[in-house]
């Protein structure tokens, strides 16, 4: 997961070694190893450094969107816990790879029935990313396990959705639901990473990280990273072009053409956007979250629209056809009094 955290020293020291750290991913550079430095969830957080002080570590399924941390908090519990047995200690498997019923029959049974020497109280780590993506058989297969190797072998299950585990497994596990990082949140930890790094940048570039991030931590520290690789500066119009998304100053005109019933130059608009091959689909994603902070405009039209482009019908008729009904929504009564 990804790195939902300030800055972590040690985590940088430790990363260090046979790699030399400027090679690595900067999501992967400053992915913390202690909880106290995950940013966001700070009441979910708190429950886990509690868990980590007093050692009794209990089944956990930790759900939210990606890119907030979940993978990040577990591994960070488990750093806390194990300390130097970690390597031998934990377990760590993508449940989208491995996610059969051999696996959790051979793998995974016969980690639980490994002896392995950890700090007293302590128990072996099984972590299991992407949970929600194992078959039936296996999370069956998997609550059996779950039940045998209690005394020595605890599970940490992240996921995006938690109502796709089982509820056997569910009713095993102290469930932590992860919120969406906050636009401050992601913002000082951008701020931080382009500080060391010593990133060049303008406002409006780290305004366009958070806009295009949508509280995904993970993708905002990806485009910083890519922005700076690509063109050494941090700006709006760098970010929008690495992310391959429509500007939202421009979608902005669209929708100020709407709200003026200025139909024909909003669609002038909207053509430009889809002759410079955009896909209806980024169009529509860009022009909701616009729209989103416009007052006077429904929302609800632009969803309807959006639906119906993701069951297919992504075509600059369908997109034409929302413009005019926000446009209409715009217009005086008395414009239709003949």
């Amino acid at each position: 997961m990804a790195s939902a955290s300030t800055p972590s020293k040690p985590a940088t020291d430790e990363l260090k070694g046979n790699v030399d750290t400027f090679e690595l991913p900067w999501v992967e550079k400053y992915r913390p190893i202690n909880l106290k430095d995950i940013v966001g969830n700070e009441d979910t957080v708190s429950r886990l450094e509690v868990i980590a002080r007093e050692g009794n570590m209990p089944n956990l399924i930790i759900t939210g969107m990606p890119g907030i941390g979940k993978t990040t908090s577990v591994l960070c519990l488990s750093h806390q816990l194990l300390g130097p047995a970690f390597k031998e200690g934990v377990l760590e498997l993508n449940a989208s790879d491995d996610r059969g019923i051999d696996v959790v029959r051979n793998r995974i049974k016969a980690f639980a029935q490994k002896k392995v020497t950890l700090p007293p109280g302590r128990h072996k780590i099984v972590i299991l990313d992407e949970g929600d993506s194992m078959t039936s058989g296996a999370q069956q297969a998997l609550r059996r396990t779950m039940e045998i190797y209690s005394n020595t072998t605890r599970f940490a299950i992240a996921c995006n959705q938690s109502s796709k585990i089982i509820e056997p497994i569910q009713s095993r596990c102290a469930i932590l639901r992860y919120g969406k990082l906050t636009d401050r949140q992601v913002a000082k930890r951008l701020l931080e990473i382009c500080e060391i790094e010593k990133v060049p940048f303008n406002d409006g570039g780290i305004e366009a990280l958070i806009f295009t991030a949508e509280g995904d931590m993970r993708q905002a520290i990806n485009n910083l990273q890519s922005t700076y690789s690509g063109f050494g500066y941090v700006s709006a119009d760098n970010v929008y072009k690495v992310c391959d998304q429509p500007h939202p100053v421009v979608v902005n005109g669209i929708i100020d053409g709407c709200a003026r019933a200025d139909v024909e130059g909003a669609l002038d608009k909207l053509r430009a956007l889809w002759s410079d091959g955009y896909s209806a689909l980024d169009i529509i994603t860009t022009l909701f979250r616009v729209v989103k902070v416009h007052a006077g405009l429904q929302e609800a039209e632009v969803g309807f629209t959006h639906m119906k482009i993701l069951e297919g019908v992504g075509t600059l008729i369908q997109l034409s056809g929302l413009i005019a009904r926000l446009a209409g929504m715009a217009m005086k009564p008395e414009l239709f009094n003949v």
